[in-house]
């Protein structure tokens, strides 16, 4: 039986609602708006596709489809259902029903505004456990730095062409898109975690021989620094570079070293 289509003008609308709470990238979004037109536009909801198939209707390459395609997957947008050589098989949900965490907002134009203006430093005050790591280029690119060029998980250094984000909970199980949810890793690993517990990753990644026993250990108390707020990104409040970090939450920030160096002290 077919689904009943969609009012387009109200899922536009709820998209753009969703769109910076899941911190979704312009590719991102218009994959999704592909694969909404044929299905819930068509009155059904799920569909087959390969990537190279839908790729030249959106005038991309394979490459940065797949990775759009890997994050809607991992946000809740899609729903994973079947995996083979022939292709995808999706569930395409529709905006009101992806969950996504609501966006804080403090006096006009909400609290990240300061961060779009700043390229990416925190404003004296901020709290740095309300801000969203997806939001800007600049607090990406912090995440990045903050693993020092290596995948979080396999420890392989990883180019900036090819390293991205990850959800260590991922955001349909209630993880956000704090710098204590988000990690820098490789393509490879971002493609195989997918909905696994880091800890259940971690220890496959030892099971097939891509990790040392020591690797396994380090990578465990990792998980655990980063969710207690250990591992802070360096991003600086402006007018204190160089000052010590204050207790709590809110501080200016001069931050935590790169990873590998904090799991060695």
């Amino acid at each position: 039986m077919k689904e009943k289509k969609i009012d387009a003008v109200e899922v536009w609308k709820e998209l753009d609602e969703l769109a910076p709470r899941l911190g979704l990238t312009v590719i991102d979004r218009a994959v999704y708006l592909h694969l909404l037109r044929l299905t819930h536009v068509e009155g059904k909801r799920r569909l087959r596709f390969s990537i190279l198939g839908i790729a030249p209707h959106l005038g991309l390459s394979g490459g940065p489809v797949r990775e759009a395609v890997r994050r809607l997957l991992d946000k809740g947008a899609l729903r994973l259902i079947e995996r083979s050589n022939i292709g995808h098989l999706v569930e395409v949900r529709l905006p009101r029903e992806v969950r996504a965490p609501r966006v804080r907002r403090s006096g006009a134009g909400g609290t990240f505004a300061p961060l779009r203006a700043s390229g990416g430093k925190l404003p004296d005050g901020t709290n740095l456990e309300e801000v969203d790591f997806l939001r800007t280029g600049a607090l990406r690119q912090a995440i990045h730095a903050r693993e020092g060029g290596v995948c979080f998980y396999c420890l392989r250094r990883t180019p900036a062409r090819s390293h991205c984000l990850d959800h260590v909970v991922p955001l349909v199980e209630g993880g956000s898109n704090s710098y204590r949810n988000l990690v820098s890793c490789c393509m490879g690993c971002n493609s195989e975690k997918r909905g696994h517990s880091a800890e259940d990753f971690l220890r496959r990644l030892y099971r097939e021989g891509r990790l040392s026993a020591k690797d396994l250990s380090a990578r465990l108390l990792a998980v655990q620094a980063l969710a207690a707020g250990k591992l802070r990104p360096q991003v600086l409040s402006e007018g204190h570079e160089g000052s010590r970090p204050g207790k709590g939450s809110r501080a200016s920030l001069k931050t935590l070293p790169p990873l590998r160096n904090v799991l060695r002290t």
